[in-house]
């Protein structure tokens, strides 16, 4: 795993697949808002086409919901891999506790 995880970081492999992710998901996010409009306008046409009515023509906001769906699970799933990928929580914490050593090895030196 680790191998993969080094070969996608260095190759930039990861950062396009992030990259598609992301807009990939505020696309999504901008069909939550256009799907409702696109159905409510394809009911309206058909209904003005048809011999009998159809029902009612307004927004239904449940056209929204799967592309609701889309857009969060791939804005998780381009969290989880940008938190796999690029933040290693084990160098985090040897950094701060060698940022530490080496400013209590200053002070001592310093008195």
């Amino acid at each position: 795993m680790l191998r993969l995880k080094r070969t996608l970081v260095q190759s930039f492999v990861g950062a396009i697949a992030l990259g598609w992710i992301f807009s990939q998901a505020v696309v999504h996010l901008a069909y939550v808002f256009s799907a409702p409009i696109a159905g409510w306008l394809s009911r309206r046409e058909y209904q003005r086409f048809a011999d009998h009515a159809i029902g009612q023509t307004r927004f239904f906001m449940q056209d929204s919901l799967p592309e609701l769906v889309k857009a969060v699970s791939l804005l998780l799933l381009g969290y989880l891999l940008l938190r796999w990928l690029y933040f290693n929580p084990e160098a985090v914490a040897h950094n701060a506790a060698d940022r530490e050593g080496a400013s209590t090895e200053s002070a001592k030196v310093e008195v």
